[in-house]
């Protein structure tokens, strides 16, 4: 599904301050795998992901996405493959306009469709219904400001809606760093049950051990832009905690 084939990224190149962010990356994510990357700061995992996402290009080497070379395809032109949930749940959704709005855009993210044509009563039932199983009482709610909700809110919606486009890769860019702990289960668990229901590709960076621990079918430790451990599904379900702690030892 997605494959690095000798993949470096540097910043800065040819100054002085040049770094080399990735240094010849292989690496083949298979249809469906759900993804997590741990490391240091610093270690890579961010310009990995962004690398996929289309935000920057790699310096050499090549990156395919369902067979196709995306070395130079821009962001906005992967979006038939893919959504983000971003570290702040302030960008990924419109603060001034309605839940059942924001739901109405994400669902039009790949066409040129009006807002208004769809945003009916079936529409927003099927939201509703949608929304109901995150349990926080905000099926009923629909007309309310996005920017009135908390960030807790606001990320499990930004997870919804990240799967209202027909999407084979879900990108999850430390997706539970500002949030409080109850909220950061309700986002890992329904991130979880979206990743499985729709067999979607996933790859999530996070710092916190026993979410990786916890969650995703394979872990990728990155140290100084290098791929350091790759664990399996087999090799994870002989892995406990205190080994992934004693790695950063």
């Amino acid at each position: 599904m997605i494959e690095f084939n000798h993949v470096y990224k540097s910043f800065n190149v040819g100054r002085p301050n040049e770094i080399a962010a990735l240094r010849g990356i292989n690496l083949h994510i298979e249809a469906s795998e759900f993804l997590v990357l741990v490391g240091s700061n610093g270690s890579g995992k961010s310009t990995l992901l962004n690398l996929i996402a289309g935000n920057i290009f790699p310096t050499s080497g090549n990156i395919k996405i369902a067979g196709q070379n995306v070395n130079k395809l821009p962001e906005y032109k992967r979006s038939k493959w893919l959504a983000r949930v971003f570290q702040n749940p302030l960008l990924g959704t419109a603060p001034e306009l309605s839940i059942v709005e924001n739901f109405r855009l994400a669902s039009l993210r790949t066409s040129s469709k009006s807002l208004k044509i769809g945003l009916n009563a079936n529409f927003k039932e099927e939201i509703s219904d949608r929304i109901a199983v995150l349990g926080l009482g905000l099926e009923n709610k629909l007309q309310q400001a996005m920017g009135s909700l908390s960030g807790g809110q606001r990320q499990a919606l930004s997870l919804l809606m990240a799967v209202m486009a027909d999407i084979q890769i879900l990108l999850l860019d430390e997706p539970t760093a500002a949030l409080d702990p109850r909220s950061a289960t309700i986002v890992l668990e329904t991130a979880d049950k979206l990743i499985k229901d729709y067999s979607i590709t996933a790859i999530m960076v996070t710092h916190n051990l026993k979410d990786a621990y916890q969650y995703g079918s394979r872990i990728i430790q990155l140290h100084d832009g290098k791929i350091k451990r790759d664990i399996s599904k087999d090799k994870k379900e002989l892995l406990s905690y205190v080994d992934m702690y004693e790695w950063f030892i």
